[in-house]
This record gives C-alpha cells, structure tokens and sequence, in this order.
C-alpha cells in the first residue's frame, strides 16, 4: 500500500522542513488524480475532468434507503422498493453514484491499492452522512472473510471507515463485526441471489457484544447495490442489541430497481 507522505509528515509537524519534504515528494511522485491518473495540483486529489462527470447524491432521496428520486417529492417519502417491504437497517445514505464515470474510481481504490484519495473519500462521506453522524456512536466497517481478506491485504471498507472515523472524530472499531461465511464474490449475482449468497454470513463476537448493545451503529461499506449485505450486517448487528444501523457507502447503483 503506497503511503503519500513520509512519516515525519504524517505527524502533522507544520516547518519550512516539512514543506521542502513535500514538495520534494511531490517531485519524485508527481501528483496524480486517483481516478484517472491524471496530473494534478495535490495528492490524494481529483482532475477536473473525473470531478465534473461524479454524480453526488443529495435530496430529494428516499428516506430510508437513500435512493435518490428524478424529481422534487414530499418530504418523507419512501421508494416503491421500501414501501413495500423496508430494510433491516433503519437508513442508508451514498455519497455519489456508482456508475460508469465513477466506476474507475471505485475499481481501482478496491482492486487496485490506490489509497492515496483517503482523505477526499472520507469527505464526502462525511458530508453525505451529515444527517447520520450526529445520532453515531460507533462506526463499523463491512468486514471481509480471513481468507479474503489475506488474497486481497486490506479491506477497503475498513479504510473507508477508519478515514471517517479520523475527520470526525467518531468511534471506530474494525473487529465488531465478522464475516464466518466466506461467500462467492456478489458480482453477476441477481438480488435473490445476493441475498441468498450472504445469509447469515455476518456475526458480532461474543467480546463485542457490550460494545454494540444499546448504540446506534455507522455501517460502512464502499458500494451498495441492491443492499443485500448492508441488509445482513444490520440482521447481526441488531441481533447482538444495536438500537439502531445506519449504512453510509461511498457509493450506490442508481439503476432503477427490479423485484429479481
């Protein structure tokens, strides 16, 4: 995993020193936009050309689940999909749409160890969760399987919640939840078979349980498709005695939904 300072800068340690250090860095590591990999003024930051083409999700959006609607509704309104039938989690909110101008992003931070955009990730997390964040405490990452997580060395989601965690202020805990499946990957999946794929799959330790009872949890994962893991993590969740689980991703399909 490539680290964008050196660890003197990390400190936070403000000198002429520590200024000549960085753009020193930025010599030998030219700035590059963590999408596109394009030139730009700042690491961790976005060209203009991938900023202009992201969706950012705001309101009018479902209430519960965050699906943003075409058009102005009345406040309070749920989607057809949670009209008929409302999640486990008690809300969900994205930052961006995932959709192909965000998708090289997604891709390349999941897949490809580009961490370097953390910071600016966390951001707009932290702004798409604004109305969450106040009523948090604990945030939880989505966790991955052992095995999985040692093929692909880190996960992604925990890093997400781990920079929320950092710009907020927030709780944060990386092992309050676990995954005792080691389920087939949810990609070419259809929603019955998503969920079918995670059922059960989740758990919080027994060690855990006192931390999780009576709080109102920020799960945090970097997509939500059809919400069938969110979904699950918030079964296990509220089954170990959370009061509440709000899910925040960074970011969400936006496709119109189909009862699979």
């Amino acid at each position: 995993m490539m680290k964008s300072e050196p660890a003197i800068l990390s400190k936070g340690i403000k000198t002429p020193l520590a200024g000549l250090l960085r753009k020193g860095l930025d010599f030998i590591l030219p700035p590059l936009c963590f999408s596109c990999r394009g030139a730009v003024e700042t690491q961790g930051g976005l060209c203009v050309a991938c900023w202009s083409t992201l969706r950012f999700i705001t309101r009018p959006h479902c209430e519960v689940c965050g699906y943003p609607f075409p058009h102005q509704m009345p406040g309070g309104m749920l989607c057809a999909s949670c009209h008929r039938k409302k999640p486990v989690y008690d809300r969900a909110l994205a930052a961006i749409a995932y959709n192909p101008a965000s998708r090289p992003l997604i891709l390349s931070f999941k897949y490809g160890e580009r961490t370097e955009g953390l910071k600016t990730m966390a951001r707009w997390l932290k702004s798409a969760g604004a109305e969450l964040l106040p009523e948090t405490g604990l945030i939880i990452p989505v966790p991955l399987h052992p095995r999985r997580l040692w093929q692909r060395r880190f996960n992604q989601s925990a890093l997400l919640a781990l920079a929320l965690a950092k710009a907020t202020g927030k709780a944060v805990d990386v092992l309050a939840l676990s995954r005792k499946k080691n389920t087939r990957s949810q990609g070419g999946l259809n929603r019955t078979q998503r969920h079918r794929n995670v059922w059960a799959a989740f758990q919080v330790p027994g060690n855990k349980i006192e931390r999780i009872r009576g709080r109102h949890i920020l799960l945090v994962d970097d997509v939500l498709t059809t919400g069938a893991t969110a979904e699950n993590c918030a079964r296990a969740l509220k089954k170990a005695g959370a009061d509440k689980v709000f899910v925040l991703t960074l970011a969400r399909v936006v496709e119109p939904l189909r009862r699979l």
